[in-house]
């Protein structure tokens, strides 16, 4: 239940990245358009590349944190910006393979600003989200 609250957080922030930047955007597709309506297809297509984000977050994120933990020290942390940046871009690589393109024109400064948003709004709506309890009741 976690993993699905993080999808849907992680779908708002990118929400709001695209709703405040003109350079990124969030296409979906005309048939599951035509099948579900645009505001479901506009939801499904978000949750797809909150999904995503969410694996990209996962998988490549503490790798590429690993490989640059020394520059990342240089510039007290300021690094961690362009990693977040460049794992937006992968999604928008990744999301090319599937009906719902999320695209960002280009890395500085649409995908810069986008992963500061995204970092904000993820924060804020962490809060939100139950931390998971090391026991079950």
């Amino acid at each position: 239940m976690n993993f699905l609250l993080r999808v849907v957080v992680n779908a708002c922030a990118i929400w709001v990245a695209a709703w405040i930047l003109p350079g990124v955007a969030i296409e979906g597709n005309q048939v599951v358009e035509d099948q579900t309506g645009t505001i479901a297809a506009t939801i499904v297509a978000y949750l797809v590349v909150g999904l995503i984000f969410g694996l990209a977050n996962a998988f490549i994120k503490p790798i590429l944190s690993f490989v640059s933990a020394p520059v990342t020290c240089l510039t007290l942390g300021l690094f961690s910006i362009v990693i977040n940046a460049v794992i937006l871009a992968l999604t928008s690589w990744l999301s090319g393979f599937t009906p719902f393109e999320f695209t960002i024109d280009s890395f500085f400064p649409s995908a810069i600003i986008a992963a500061v948003i995204v970092s904000i709004v993820s924060a804020l709506l962490g809060w939100l989200v139950p931390e998971r309890s090391t026991e079950r009741d």
